[in-house]
């Protein structure tokens, strides 16, 4: 009791001490503000140097009262932090009938956790930025409903997480099963500074229900309407967000635009980028009534003490009891509303730069956004493609950007002296991880792997690595880490990222389920030297076999290998189901060879080679199973590479289960029908680059 008494005095005394400095501050500069009875003017537009009042002695203490003025002001700044502390401390905090809060932060009224970042945001250690204040919260308000959607949202709320520096409230109107999901989602997360609250969709399905809409949100894409309601009363500004959007910058960025709302503005926009509400994309096309292009909903700042005072709801509900005499229905939900008020009431709003909302669905102006913001190329490359195109996920494929952690693991390597090095080239995802050992006890020389993972698969794979004997001892591997994005496996961008970070004058493009030779290495680095890999361009020929034995006495020489291909242990790989692809290797004239022996390229040819770092990158357009090394063979020859044999090299492929790709390839016929197509258009692409020399890849394969 006694700890309380003495915590209040404290309070009394913080605010007693609040008020009256300020008082007796402004007593002390009035009174400072008299020269010989006259008031002197403090401000630098009277106290001009050709004033017959000004003199050095006037100027050095109006310098010292601003200086004064200053101390002040920030022994008041302090006193207003620590009060708030104090009244942060309380034990009343709202929790109103209507939501359901959930703090991913435990014990938030404990002074050990206010470095941390706590969300009500009144720490002490907080500066002040320029707009947005270090430790100021940033409220988001969602309309989230069901199990679609609840994945929709975690993406979001990722990308806003990813790059904020703020503490986030996030007001989510979900209904049941969307809370069920994200509640526990939260809870489980435990990310700092993020406090969740809950409000039932329910319940407000009533306030919007009256209203026909034909957009395939339903009733849940008009409830944007009613967030002056739903929302506190006492919560001033929210930003609101749909579930599809992605942020690639601090969410602090649009929280700051709302300090640039002036007069009667309360709503921030984007203008929409799509020619909808200009009634001409179809015959008898009839929209709902906006201003010019009208604006898009998907982000929309709101003023909600603003909109409160303006009586929001009764401007929106007859504005819509009007509309829908004419128009029956909303074809955008909530857009379509929003859009009629502001046509009546252009004041309302503040218009957003387009790229904090930048729409790829048909039919858009994006490309007029994509001019002023360059770090979004990417989206205009994905809106010049046909969504309605069967082979569209595929071709997207190509212009996703994935998030890449070069170097995961430490690496430390000085290549030879003598520019005779090599570096292993390859690609996995976790279920090939335990080729790795086996990889490092073949290979003795550098490796540069491009690893695809998810983030918690990455995790895994840190525990996998520190608690490899193996690994730890080879810091001569640069492990790169490829996070997922999309539905394929993007086998030619990961064989480019490990290309790209060798550091060695040539690579092995190796795959990770082949163990090379003992001493290939040592071997590689002899023939670039024979063959003049440095001044001719060659690409060298490891011969590539397999087995179909999970255990295999690996082969110490080639003519123990021999034996074993006699014996029926081993096989030229993919003898059984693909010879085209490395039967131009002559498996028949190795068998006899001393010496490096030259072969022609043949259509489907795919051996794994040895070439120069500036050799040609994979084309990227090839993901999942399929022509991935085929198409990239093909542009070695179309740049006239000579194709060489080694005659004492080899490497084995070890058996392992079918990957998802391939097994995807097989039983989807539609799969099968876009690797043909994208074929064909890399043919033609080749045809455009290397010009009459690349028609023989056409009549190859027409005659294959």
């Amino acid at each position: 009791m006694l700890g309380v008494c003495r915590g209040r005095r404290k309070f009394l005394a913080a605010s007693l001490t609040l008020l009256c400095i300020p008082a007796i501050t402004w007593l002390y500069l009035f009174a400072g503000s008299f020269e010989d009875g006259k008031p002197v003017s403090l401000s630098p537009l009277e106290a001009q140097p050709h004033s017959p009042r000004y003199t050095a002695s006037s100027q050095r203490e109006r310098e010292s009262l601003e200086v004064r003025v200053r101390e002040v002001e920030e022994e008041n700044r302090a006193l207003r932090r620590q009060l708030s502390l104090a009244q942060g401390r309380s034990p009343s905090h709202r929790r109103g009938n209507h939501s359901k809060t959930y703090s991913m932060e435990e014990g938030t009224g404990d002074s050990e956790n206010l470095h941390a970042g706590i969300v009500a945001g009144n720490s002490s250690e907080c500066g002040q930025q320029p707009v947005v204040e270090k430790c100021e919260t940033i409220h988001v308000a969602i309309v989230c409903a069901g199990y679609n959607a609840s994945r929709d949202v975690v993406t979001l709320v990722k990308s806003v997480l990813f790059h904020r520096r703020n503490p986030l409230h996030f007001h989510l109107i979900a209904d049941s099963i969307a809370e069920q999901i994200l509640a526990t989602l939260f809870q489980t997360w435990m990310v700092p500074a993020v406090r969740v609250d809950f409000y039932n969709a329910d319940e407000l399905k009533s306030e919007v229900s009256w209203i026909p809409n034909k957009h395939y949100s339903g009733i849940y894409g008009l409830m944007k309407l009613v967030l002056t309601k739903t929302l506190p009363a006492n919560l001033e500004r929210v930003i609101v967000l749909d579930t599809d959007i992605t942020f690639a910058t601090d969410i602090a960025e649009l929280w700051a635009v709302f300090h640039k709302f002036k007069g009667q503005q309360v709503l921030g926009l984007v203008e929409n980028q799509s020619d909808w509400y200009l009634g001409n994309l179809w015959k008898n096309h009839r929209p709902w009534p906006a201003l010019g292009r009208g604006y898009n909903t998907g982000v929309i700042l709101l003023l909600l003490d603003k909109l409160r005072k303006m009586k929001w709801e009764q401007m929106w509900r007859l504005t819509a009891e009007r509309e829908l005499m004419g128009m029956l229905s909303t074809s955008l939900a909530d857009q379509d509303i929003f859009n009629a008020v502001i046509k009546q009431n252009p004041f309302l709003v503040y218009q957003l730069p387009c790229f904090w909302n930048v729409q790829l669905s048909d039919h858009t102006r994006s490309e007029q956004c994509y001019r002023d913001v360059s770090d979004l190329k990417l989206q205009k490359q994905l809106s010049e493609l046909d969504e309605d195109d069967l082979c569209y996920e595929f071709r997207r494929e190509r212009f996703t950007v994935h998030r890449t952690h070069l170097y995961f693991l430490h690496y430390e390597y000085e290549p030879a002296s003598d520019n005779t090095d090599v570096t292993l080239v390859a690609q996995l995802s976790m279920d090939r991880l335990q080729m790795l050992e086996a990889i490092c006890k073949h290979w003795e020389g550098p490796v540069s792997l491009a690893l695809y993972l998810s983030d918690a698969e990455a995790q895994q794979f840190l525990r996998y690595a520190q608690g490899s004997e193996v690994l730890m001892g080879r810091h001569n591997v640069a492990y790169h880490i490829v996070y997922k994005e999309g539905q394929f496996y993007p086998v030619n961008l990961l064989r480019n990222v490990a290309m790209k970070h060798v550091g060695t004058p040539y690579m092995f493009l190796s795959d990770i389920d082949f163990l090379p030779m003992y001493g290939l290495y040592e071997y590689l680095r002899k023939s670039v030297i024979q063959l003049d890999l440095a001044n001719t361009k060659k690409a060298m020929i490891v011969p590539a076999f397999e087995t179909l034995r999970y255990r295999l006495s690996f082969p110490k020489s080639k003519a123990e290998l021999l034996s074993m291909l006699d014996m029926g242990t081993l096989f030229t790989f993919r003898y059984h189901v693909w010879t085209k692809g490395h039967a131009p290797t002559n498996f028949a004239k190795w068998r006899t060879a001393t010496t490096p022996y030259r072969v022609e390229w043949e259509a489907d040819f795919e051996p794994y080679v040895v070439v120069r770092r500036d050799c040609p990158e994979y084309d990227r357009r090839f993901v999942g199973f399929g022509w991935n090394k085929v198409a990239h063979i093909m542009e070695l020859d179309a740049q006239e590479y000579e194709f060489i044999v080694l005659p004492n090299a080899y490497m084995i492929h070890m058996p392992h289960a079918p990957s998802f790709d391939i097994t995807k390839f097989r039983s989807n016929k539609q799969y099968r029908i876009c690797l043909k197509t994208l074929k064909e258009e890399f043919q033609q692409d080749m045809s455009r680059r290397y010009g009459f020399a690349a028609l023989k890849y056409l009549t190859a394969e027409n005659n294959s």
